[in-house]
């Protein structure tokens, strides 16, 4: 086992940590980060391993929230499971947008977006959308305070805005956010409801790539293998600490501060296209 492998992995593992729940775009900053910090590995397996390391950070939010999420629960009355599956109801109904199109156009996705530019101009379009959202929003109060308050609609239309996120840089989790705090809900719900529309939709998306993997004539070998676990329980142990850290921090702040690091970081990443790639 090459040893500066694991270090890389390491690495990718705390970027993935950190930027799948920061609205920051987790699959634009392993793309950036493989530019730069190249895993010995084959381009199927990098392609499937930016995705599949993702279900590490996810099931932190399983552990996290388990009891709210768990309709089978001994602890909860017969309404509680009843609001729990209602929960997962709307979860379900708003991942089918970006489970459906992400199948349909995966592989026209990755020929054309999983590249420096696009990755730029998506960090620096979506920081500037969410200045201008938390500015819109500054003196108005929201109407959905609760996730037992979030109608269907509303999970459909977060769901909507889910879908573009399958253009790296956007971020899943800032997309929804956005499209959240635009109809009404607050920054904790959407915070909240993001997380959770991340299960299906990863586990959706892992099973699918690993598939691919395996369909392109490849196979996981011992060394595959425990890069991508190594990867997995590095996002997850730092996942833990971030959805905390997210959680706590939209209490008394917006969202503005990860808009302008989008745009920081966008901006800089063009300058480095034009004038050294």
């Amino acid at each position: 086992m090459d040893f500066i492998n694991i270090l890389k992995v390491i690495f990718l593992g705390v970027v993935e940590g950190i930027t799948e729940w920061l609205p920051i775009s987790s699959t634009g900053h392993l793309i950036l980060v493989d530019e730069f910090i190249k895993l010995n590995a084959s381009k199927d397996f990098m392609e499937m391993f930016n995705v599949v390391i993702q279900l590490g950070a996810i099931l932190a939010v399983v552990v996290i929230y388990f009891s709210k999420l768990n309709p089978f629960s001994s602890t909860k009355t017969a309404g509680q499971k009843k609001a729990t599956w209602v929960l997962w109801s709307k979860v379900v109904i708003a991942s089918v947008p970006a489970g459906v199109l992400g199948l349909l156009f995966d592989d026209f996705l990755e020929e054309h977006f999983h590249k420096f530019l696009p990755v730029a101009l998506m960090l620096i379009i979506y920081g500037i959308l969410f200045i201008v959202v938390e500015n819109r929003n500054k003196d108005r109060e929201p109407t959905t305070l609760t996730l037992g308050s979030l109608s269907y609609q509303t999970a459909m239309i977060i769901g909507m805005f889910q879908v573009l996120s399958l253009i790296p840089g956007t971020s899943r989790s800032g997309a929804t956010i956005i499209g959240a705090i635009l109809f009404g809900c607050s920054r904790y719900v959407a915070a909240e409801f993001t997380f959770f529309l991340g299960i299906p939709v990863m586990f959706g998306a892992s099973g699918y790539k690993i598939l691919k993997f395996i369909k392109n004539g490849n196979s996981f070998d011992l060394t595959q293998t425990t890069l991508l676990l190594i990867g997995c329980v590095v996002a997850f142990v730092v996942s833990i600490f971030v959805i905390k850290f997210l959680m706590n921090y939209i209490k008394k702040h917006d969202f503005k501060v990860f808009g302008w690091y989008r745009i920081v970081l966008g901006t800089i990443i063009i300058a480095y296209w034009l004038f050294f790639s």
